[in-house]
């Protein structure tokens, strides 16, 4: 650990000498004249060197790469150190460590060049950094989960996000008004813009959080949308608020064309992602000849779909989130095992690395010499953020909950509220407002904001999810056959909704289904990887799962694996006792079912007695004096007494007997000495012998035991 903590200081080193700016840089004093350029007049020449150079340097041919490198190895150090130090995992977040070490990074910058460390700029955020960790996020997000929650996900995530971010706002505009002295410069229009970026939920922060706690599905699928498609909505209402800052006045029409503005970028960010997911879906069908490339084109299609939403001023995060969700399905079907684990594992550690980069510039940027402080703004801020999205949880909890089926516990409520962590996010945003007086007020509060809900409320909510004993994820995966009863079960809520007339969401998910199936993945996948058989689709998506481990499911082990082999007298008494058990079983007074006698006498069905054991196939009837007493009727029909058990086990459709019945005369009349064999059948045996279309039937014999003797 003491070794690996010495790499990590050696790494940090010379990435703050690197960042030195080049004016600082010692400047040689014989370098020879650029070569092809006169060093009086600039007119081109050919200059020779004075004396050949056996070593040079030449660090600002390869600073830019140079520094990426560095600090993507300091960050990969830092999480593999984080991983080795013992049980620091159990108690401190991964952010927040990450976060630490970037403060003693930006430190040590600081104190080496006596300035500001390089800060993170807001589009090597949205462009480079953002999109992967999105990308990773949609493309294994659980669909059923999500689109089972979607109405809930969705109404907290916009009119909560509206709730929190016209209370905050509102709520600072009058802390403002009422400290006129420090603060009076403030205008609504700017609280209100920096009312939508605080109220971000970062989805890297809380990924990184709850991930670790493996809290149940429905509750981390809750916070996980919401904070996803908050972010969506923040980025919107940010920018709406910054265009109405820009204009000499702001109208009632203004505020409606805002409004459309909101709904439009959603909705055609959301229409971008399918358009490109559908695209990605079929050129995968035509790379069987090319499997190496097929992952590319994953992360091709769907980095522009975000780059398209970008330039078009529409929701980047809802087009790469569509275009993820839209895609797995058929790429997964179309592409190779071997394409389908290099998409995964490309996938997270390209997430992991652009996390724990944010993570880090966190912490170096806050090392800065903008700072304001005003004590009434920043405990306002830090405040209000809490109250609004506590009342906010509740209040929609309050009212969702009359229209779910699975309600959201007080103690759920408490975590969503609780998990509220703002980050990069809001970082980014609010070194994109444009320059005035408190702009670095906005900063200062921002940074108080994110470094306290991802310590105070990042380290203390484990804790507070095992003392609230809040319900845990099943670590195990699931089966096929509760896959197989959960789809039995949709369908059946499907049938029912069709039956009463009632559309919800069972019922457009069983016609989104037949959609799919009929069109989309004829079309979409290759006819040779189309599974025939729906069971079949999902054993094969359950060992894609199992492959790759899906949500770090620990292995099964099974207990016989350990156990000895049984002795034989212990076999002997397994037996006895099966045996046993079933003797008494066959002996409960238990009638048959049929639908001819449902009205038939208590007392006479508990004087019949069941069928005892069954032989082998090929078997005649044999009955017994109580049987040719009359236990069967003359009309040749079997008696109603036979157990329902012992029909099930027939291996051909029930035999047809004849309605006619049959005299005591012709019953004798067939026993004759010469057939000795057959004396003792029955009619109704002689006529299951009988053929149809000349195909002789086989069924199962029954042995009828005597049971008064």
């Amino acid at each position: 650990m003491a070794a690996l903590w010495t790499l990590l200081f050696c790494l940090v080193w010379p990435a703050c000498l690197a960042l030195t700016p080049p004016a600082e840089l010692p400047q040689p004093h014989n370098l020879p004249p650029v070569l092809g350029m006169n060093s009086s007049d600039g007119s081109p020449s050919v200059d020779v060197p004075m004396a050949l150079r056996v070593f040079s340097m030449d660090y600002h041919h390869v600073q830019a790469p140079f520094e990426i490198v560095l600090w993507i190895m300091l960050a990969s150090l830092a999480k593999l150190g984080f991983h080795w130090s013992g049980r620091v995992p159990a108690v401190v977040p991964e952010s927040c460590l990450l976060i630490m070490v970037g403060l003693l990074v930006g430190g040590v910058i600081y104190g080496v060049r006596h300035s500001a460390p390089p800060t993170l700029s807001a589009d090597a955020f949205f462009l480079f950094l953002l999109p992967p960790i999105v990308l990773d996020a949609g493309y294994f997000l659980p669909g059923r989960l999500f689109f089972e929650n979607l109405g809930t996900i969705l109404w907290y995530a916009v009119l909560g996000t509206l709730w929190n971010v016209l209370g905050i706002g509102l709520s600072l505009y009058g802390v403002c008004l009422l400290a006129q002295n420090s603060l009076g410069d403030v205008s609504l229009l700017h609280c209100l813009l920096f009312g939508s970026l605080i109220a971000a939920v970062d989805p890297v922060a809380v990924l990184s959080v709850f991930q670790e706690m493996h809290v149940n599905d429905q509750l981390h699928i809750l916070v996980f949308g919401e904070s996803l498609l908050n972010d969506a909505v923040t980025v919107v209402l940010y920018k709406l608020f910054e265009s109405f800052l820009r204009l000499p006045t702001v109208s009632g029409l203004d505020v409606l064309l805002g409004g459309c503005r909101v709904v439009v970028v959603g909705l055609g960010g959301l229409f971008v992602g399918l358009f490109f997911g559908l695209l990605a879906a079929l050129t995968s069908r035509f790379t069987s000849r090319a499997q190496v490339i097929a992952p590319l084109f994953v992360f091709l299609y769907s980095y522009l779909s975000y780059l398209t939403s970008e330039m078009l001023h529409l929701s980047g995060i809802m087009a790469i989130v569509t275009c993820a969700v839209t895609m797995k399905q058929y790429v997964e079907a179309n592409v190779s095992e071997r394409s389908n684990t290099s998409i995964q594992y490309f996938l997270k550690m390209w997430s992991s690395v652009s996390e724990t980069l944010i993570f880090i510039f966190l912490g170096v940027s806050t090392i800065q010499d903008v700072h304001m402080w005003s004590w009434p703004f920043v405990c306002s801020t830090l405040l209000l953020c809490l109250i609004w999205r506590a009342s906010g949880v509740l209040l929609l909890t309050a009212v969702v909950n009359k229209l779910r089926r699975n309600a959201v516990t007080f103690r759920d409520q408490f975590i969503i509220a609780y998990g509220g962590l703002r980050g990069a996010i809001c970082f980014s945003l609010v070194f994109l407002i444009d320059d005035f007086p408190k702009k670095r007020l906005f900063i200062t509060t921002t940074i108080v904001v994110i470094l306290f809900t991802v310590f105070v409320q990042g380290m203390t909510i484990k804790p507070l999810v095992e003392l609230l004993d809040v319900k845990r994820k099943k670590r195990a995966l699931p089966t096929v056959s509760e896959e197989i009863h959960s789809r039995l079960i949709d369908y059946l809520l499907a049938g029912i909704e069709d039956v009463v007339g009632y559309w919800g969401q069972h019922y457009w998910k069983d016609k989104f289904e037949q959609f799919n199936r009929k069109y989309l993945r004829r079309f979409l996948i290759r006819e040779d990887h189309q599974a025939r058989s729906s069971i079949l689709r999902v054993y094969q998506e359950l060992e894609r799962r199992e492959q790759r481990g899906d949500e770090e499911t620990p292995p099964l082990v099974d207990p016989r694996s350990h156990s000895r082999p049984l002795l034989p007298g212990e076999m002997d008494s397994i037996r006895r006792i099966l045996s046993r058990n079933l003797q008494s079983f066959n002996n409960k007074q238990t009638p048959a079912y049929s639908r001819h006698t449902l009205n038939q006498d208590a007392n006479k069905d508990r004087m019949r007695k069941p069928l005892h054991r069954h032989q082998s196939l090929g078997e005649r009837y044999t009955f017994t004096q109580q049987a040719e007493d009359g236990e069967f009727s003359g009309s040749g029909r079997p008696r109603k007494g036979l157990s329902r058990s012992h029909t099930v086990c027939s291996i051909s459709p029930r035999p047809v007997f004849q309605e006619t019945s049959v005299s005591p005369a012709s019953a004798q009349t067939a026993e004759t000495p010469n057939s000795s064999s057959t004396s003792r059948e029955d009619p109704v045996s002689v006529q299951n012998q009988t053929t149809v279309g000349g195909a002789p039937r086989k069924h199962l014999s029954f042995v009828l035991e005597n049971e008064e003797k």
